[in-house]
């Protein structure tokens, strides 16, 4: 088993596997039957990276009313108290399906855990019951112009006015700003210490309606637009909106980016297309090379998820697996862009977004958004540098 040195004892660098258990196998078969459902009624149509794309507030809605979103939080905040793994078996069913999950995707997946772990009772019973609910959606203020995974480099400024804080600076890459209605942001409370440049970062809870705040689009080249640049001016900030403690916005952060790298999305999001390409050489009779491929491809992606749930498992033990998340999100995007170079070796089909054929637009989204897919949550070169400092590298 790979360990992890430099401590006392060796550390495995992926915790032990786990058994989602038959009782998660009842759940799984509710969340098809309801899958089946909605895709007969014609609510939605599957989608690559349909967590980034696909927003659609009435089906976080309808989730929401299943008791399927804000499982894991306690029933006194309107959760459901189940557990995370009951929660895994739900995600990557939606995963599978392309369900269109944006809208409530950051609040349910590390917004609700980060509230349940630093935020104040008053925070935590203004927003937990409304993500249960999926009627509160939240984005994420963590990269900057100049910063990008590099957090320490972060430089909108938080300076301290009577009753609260003043916020300014600019984020970028803020999926689902223009939509959402509030975000974390990460802000320097003080200045740079050289010694150690990760102090003096707090976390703040901004509405992002707020006066001050402007959100910007950033378009894909497509056109479409899930990005933004938000823009923070004189932002106001009350002291009950602080996230945790003044100055350990760094230590909250790492432990959300757990939660963040380490799920089902990091190897799903073309899930779609490789279940498409398959139907369609299914049709034709594969032959043996396309076979081959393709096995090699769902060999990849199970033991992912056998990875995936192992981090799942630990989380719910309250442990902070950071470099196993880390290992999950670099070798699942990868795994991400194989699926798509492998779909336009195997089938000759145009990509293309218009299409009213199933195969030629899952091709032409997940060639759109796959750019993403090696950056977000930190890029491949930073988690590869988590692992190998990890392992003892240097």
């Amino acid at each position: 088993m790979m360990t992890a040195r430099g401590t006392s004892t060796d550390t495995p660098l992926i915790p032990p596997m786990v058994n989602l258990g038959p009782e998660v196998d009842v759940l799984r078969a509710e969340v098809r039957d309801f899958l089946a459902e909605e895709l007969a009624a014609e609510r939605f149509e599957p989608h690559c990276d349909a967590w980034l794309s696909g927003w659609d507030a009435g089906f976080s809605r309808r989730l929401g009313e299943r008791g399927w979103l804000g499982m894991t939080i306690p029933r006194e905040y309107g959760g459901h108290g189940r557990s995370s793994l009951e929660r895994y078996a739900v995600t990557e069913e939606l995963l599978a399906a392309g369900a269109p999950v944006a809208a409530h995707w950051v609040a349910d997946r590390q917004t609700a855990p980060s509230l349940l772990r630093y935020g104040s009772d008053a925070l935590k019973r203004r927003y937990l019951p409304a993500i249960a609910r999926g009627e509160c959606f939240f984005a994420i203020g963590l990269s900057e112009p100049d910063a990008g995974s590099d957090l320490a480099a972060v430089r909108t400024r938080a300076v301290h006015r009577d009753g609260g804080w003043e916020l300014n600076g600019t984020k970028v890459w803020t999926s689902g700003a223009h939509q959402a209605h509030a975000f974390f942001v990460l802000a320097r409370s003080s200045p740079i210490d050289v010694a150690d440049r990760h102090a003096g970062l707090s976390q703040f809870l901004v509405g992002l309606s707020s006066p001050g705040v402007t959100v910007r689009p950033i378009r894909m080249t497509s056109g479409e637009h899930h990005f933004n640049e938000v823009l923070l001016d004189s932002v106001f900030v009350p002291d009950d909106a602080v996230i945790g403690a003044i100055g350990a916005g760094w230590q909250q952060v790492t432990s959300e980016l757990a939660f963040e790298r380490s799920g089902p999305e990091r190897f799903l999001s073309t899930f779609p297309l490789l279940v498409a390409v398959v139907d369609h050489l299914s049709a034709k009779d594969i032959p043996c090379d396309s076979t081959r491929e393709l096995g090699e491809l769902i060999a990849r992606l199970w033991t992912l998820r056998q990875m995936s749930l192992a981090v799942a498992g630990a989380l719910a033990g309250g442990e902070a697996p950071d470099v196993a998340a880390a290992l999950v999100k670099d070798l699942g995007t990868r795994l991400e862009c194989d699926v798509i170079d492998t779909a336009r070796l195997l089938v000759h089909t145009e990509p293309d977004l218009s299409s009213g054929e199933r195969l030629p637009r899952l091709l032409a989204e997940a060639v759109a958004h796959a750019p993403g897919f090696t950056l977000r949550g930190g890029t491949n070169e930073i988690l590869r540098g988590v692992v190998a400092r990890a392992l003892g590298m240097r």
